[in-house]
């Protein structure tokens, strides 16, 4: 099968919700030798996106959303173990978790995947995570990176919390900052004084690399 077929039918599954069909697209994809990476940004990612789009126009509710991010999920756990590691001179510790009060943890999620293939250190909290404890747990590891991510706009005032935070502490300059997310923005990261923010899990680890000075 093609493979752009192979992407689209994979994408097309995740919209309709058919989890078994997921799995066994995503197995042709491993057997015809296809990149496990690219295969979650090409062909689920791309799924997704059309749900959050049928979401927004009203034509998916909630359950649908469920649905499909559980299809997704199977998929990324069949991939997952195929994803090719790579490895870094310097390890790069990320502390990474979705913003208290918010459990919508797909985006975290694939983050979390890219960065553990690029080779980091990831240090998953999870979902509702408080502000102090991305704090805690960063100068627990030394992490030179807080993520957080969040889809609801009543919780995007955690990440300037805990920016203000940080610097009253005095250790603004000890963490990076990256921030992502459906309502966030560029003007939002910039106005916040967060160092990054990124529409993917590719594009996270990219700029990570970037920020860190890596090749």
């Amino acid at each position: 099968m093609d493979k752009n077929e192979l992407y689209g039918k994979i994408a097309d599954a995740v919209v309709e919700m058919e989890d078994e069909e997921v799995v066994e697209l995503c197995q042709i994809a491993i057997d015809e030798g296809f990149d496990a990476a690219e295969v979650i940004k090409e062909a689920l990612i791309k799924g997704m996106d059309k749900v959050s789009e049928l979401y927004e126009t009203g034509e998916y509710f909630l359950p649908e959303v469920l649905t499909a991010s559980f299809a997704l999920n199977e998929g990324v756990d069949l991939l997952k173990p195929h994803m090719k590691q790579e490895t870094t001179s310097e390890k790069v510790k990320v502390v990474i978790g979705v913003v208290e009060g918010d459990t919508h943890d797909i985006g975290k999620n694939l983050v979390k995947i890219m960065c553990e293939s690029a080779g980091f250190e990831v240090h998953d909290l999870g979902r509702d995570v408080p502000i102090d404890e991305f704090i805690r747990v960063a100068k627990e590891v030394d992490a030179d990176f807080i993520c957080m991510s969040t889809l609801m706009t009543t919780t995007m005032a955690g990440m300037k919390l805990l920016i203000e935070k940080l610097k009253e502490e005095g250790i603004r300059d000890k963490f990076m900052v990256m921030i992502g997310g459906g309502p966030i923005s560029q003007k939002f990261c910039d106005e916040i004084g967060a160092d990054a923010y990124t529409t993917d899990a590719a594009a996270a680890v990219r700029k990570m690399k970037e920020l860190k000075g890596i090749a």
